[in-house]
């Protein structure tokens, strides 16, 4: 059995000049080997499959001033895009933390950045929700000079149709950042009420029609017809959309899907509690005078740290707060379509000390 020979395994190939399924783009999987490839897919304005571009990387960096030396940390790793170039500015001087909850994304990034020269001297991923910063500071007994939080799904989550993110494609109705952990969106929709869902769809997504789509949801459930799929959930939307033109139909139904996907997605990972406790808890981890940037891409999310920023701001918690928010450029906008949606706002500590009650008893108001 050891001397038998093991049966050659040919790489999957795709017909035509391009590939169409996730799988088949193994060129776009493997940037190092690939690299033409994958540099003629981004040229175009795309995504590679498998990867993730990194937004405002330069307004980024130019706000949070980052100095060999400092300590910092990345609350969302995803692809590691944004680590990488905060590593670059510390120059082998310093640290960074970054956390994730996804097991399975993370892992490939903290592989792809050791095998960049950035190892566990100057780089700590952890398998942890940014809910959960100040476990951080009190392990490592540090403050950070630096914070960066970037909301937004990695398209590594989005492009992959096993992950359940996209109506575009065919795969399980899941939705969760860390599929070993909760219930997925098919799971959830077997049991939320009319009223659950409808409140879920306005709140987390402005969904003008989330009666009409709450209604087929649940006539189809009690009719045993069980949504366990993305093209399910797609077809159901169309269901309940064909009170429209058809003449409208086709792009209020893109529009709408879109809006379901992510109200699903914010209600299974309680986006908006690790939000609010993320925001609370941002102070009090931040050293006197240190910065935090934080990326939103949608109308919900910015309200949040809007309304944070400006509150503790005005409590002299924070020293300044960005006025408006800030966008990505046009230009980058031409070259990633993900971009669009980005919106930035920042924060500078105080060198005043932490008032605990006071933000504890803010975040619970707000």
């Amino acid at each position: 059995m050891e001397n038998q020979e093991k049966t050659h395994k040919r790489r999957i190939h795709y017909s035509g000049t391009h590939p169409k399924s996730y799988k088949e783009k193994y060129k776009e999987h493997d940037p190092e080997k690939y690299a033409d490839t994958v540099a003629k897919v981004i040229r175009k304005g795309s995504t590679p499959a498998g990867m993730h571009i990194s937004i405002m990387v330069k307004e980024i960096l130019d706000f949070l001033q980052i100095k060999p030396g400092q300590t910092g940390l990345d609350a969302t790793l995803g692809y590691g895009g944004h680590t990488k170039e905060m590593l670059k500015c510390l120059q082998g001087h310093g640290h960074i933390y970054a956390l994730d909850v996804d097991p399975i994304e993370s892992a490939k990034t903290k592989e792809r950045l050791l095998k960049q020269g950035f190892g566990e001297d100057i780089l700590t991923v952890r398998l942890q929700n940014f809910a959960d910063i100040d476990l951080v500071t009190k392990e490592t007994g540090k403050k950070f000079d630096f914070v960066l939080a970037d909301l937004g799904v990695s398209s590594m989550q989005i492009d992959n149709p096993e992950r359940g993110f996209s109506y575009k494609v065919e795969g399980p109705l899941d939705l969760r950042m860390n599929p070993m952990k909760g219930e997925s969106a098919a799971d959830r929709l077997k049991k939320v009420s009319y009223e659950e869902l409808v409140g879920m769809l306005v709140e987390n997504s402005d969904e003008p029609y989330a009666q009409e789509i709450a209604k087929v949801i649940i006539n189809r459930r009690k009719r045993g017809i069980a949504i366990e799929t993305t093209t399910q959930l797609k077809e159901t939307v169309e269901e309940a959309l064909r009170i429209l033109p058809k003449s409208e139909q086709k792009e209020m139904v893109k529009k709408s899907c879109q809006r379901v996907f992510q109200a699903l997605r914010i209600d299974v990972n309680s986006e908006f509690e690790v939000l609010y406790a993320f925001l609370d808890k941002l102070p009090e981890v931040l050293a006197p005078g240190g910065r935090a940037a934080i990326l939103t891409f949608h109308s919900g999310e910015d309200r949040l740290v809007k309304r944070s920023f400006k509150e503790l701001h005005k409590a002299g918690i924070y020293s300044e707060v960005s006025k408006d928010v800030i966008r990505p450029s046009a230009e980058e906008c031409a070259r990633n379509g993900r971009a669009r949606s980005t919106k930035m706002r920042w924060a500078i500590r105080s060198n005043a000390a932490f008032q605990t009650d006071y933000c504890t008893e803010e975040s619970e108001r707000l």
